[in-house]
């Protein structure tokens, strides 16, 4: 066996030294602080944005996250159906909240972010080459082409799918387009969260899906921009998104809520009943600064400035 000089055997013991000095600087919470847990379940159009937000967070705060992604009703069900309670409940649609989770859940939320629907597609797609803004909808049904989109009941991207539609309709004067464009995304295409679409469409088992400008710009994907009179993107189109409606799965299978197109706003709460409520805190307080706005931005969600505080419970370190 090669024996090991003391002079190397001490510069080795420093170079570990040097290493787990380095990493505990770099992935482990501060000398003397102990990492708390934040449990956070979000719409999977958030998973990207708020993992970036929470991994900025974890620099300056120790903190382990729990993230769990699914559509924003299925989300809102946990709490409702299962009684599974986070630290951060962050949704598509701000109205999942005041519907479902307020008053027995939250008694307050923040709008902070907003987005627009988009036909996502990719080079490889069929009729990527013809495709555009006037015409996308001639497109998507033709024959052969297979469009992916979310499930109604579970997630706000699959009902604002068909209330795009039914503008649509209205838009191009083109009756029976509602249920040719349904025709173009049949069941067989409907994944639980919009989400979940994406690699299925850089797989090329669609050429189409139903998505948020948010997810194809962060995914490198192309996309449609649909007009503004039918994208809900637009507070000044609220009259005009207001005129589509369709209906969802409520609090329970046994009733229903009745959806309104408006415009696109995502929302978070903390629960009443959070597990630890001081670092949910730390978090949305974080979130709604400059610098977390700057994080989203920078992980292609687009920020509200300032954000919108709703609810006779809004916590005195928010107002």
């Amino acid at each position: 066996m090669r024996r090991v000089a003391p002079r190397t055997r001490l510069a080795v013991r420093h170079a570990l030294v040097l290493c787990l000095v380095v990493s505990a600087a770099c992935g482990s919470p501060r000398s003397g602080e102990d990492a708390g847990t934040l449990i956070v379940y979000n719409a999977g159009s958030l998973a990207l944005p708020l993992r970036t937000a929470l991994d900025s967070f974890a620099a300056q705060v120790p903190v382990v996250a729990q993230q769990e992604n699914a559509g924003s009703l299925e989300t809102a069900r946990k709490l409702t159906e299962l009684h599974r309670i986070p630290d951060i409940v962050a949704v598509a649609d701000y109205e999942v909240i005041p519907a479902l989770l307020m008053p027995d859940h939250a008694t307050w939320y923040a709008k902070f972010a907003r987005n627009r629907m988009v036909v996502a597609y990719t080079d490889r797609s069929r009729g990527a080459a013809d495709i555009a803004p006037e015409n996308w909808w001639q497109v998507l049904t033709r024959p052969g082409v297979e469009v992916g989109r979310s499930e109604p009941s579970l997630d706000p991207n699959g009902y604002r799918t068909l209330l795009v539609w039914q503008l649509a309709e209205k838009f191009y004067g083109q009756p029976g387009l509602y249920s040719r464009l349904e025709a173009s995304a049949p069941p067989a295409n409907v994944r639980p969260k919009e989400a979940d679409l994406v690699g299925l469409l850089q797989a090329g088992q669609f050429d189409y899906i139903w998505s948020y400008q948010s997810i194809a710009k962060s995914a490198g994907l192309r996309w449609v921009e649909l007009p503004s009179a039918i994208d809900l993107s637009a507070p000044e189109d609220s009259a005009q998104y207001a005129v589509a409606s369709t209906r969802v799965a409520g609090r329970t299978p046994k009733d229903s809520l009745t959806i309104r197109g408006q415009p696109i706003v995502y929302a978070f709460t903390i629960p009443s009943d959070a597990p630890h409520p001081e670092l949910a805190m730390r978090f949305a307080r974080y979130l709604l600064s400059a610098d977390g706005q700057r994080v989203l931005r920078g992980a292609r969600l687009d920020a509200l400035d300032p954000p919108i505080l709703v609810g006779p419970g809004i916590p005195a370190g928010l107002r």
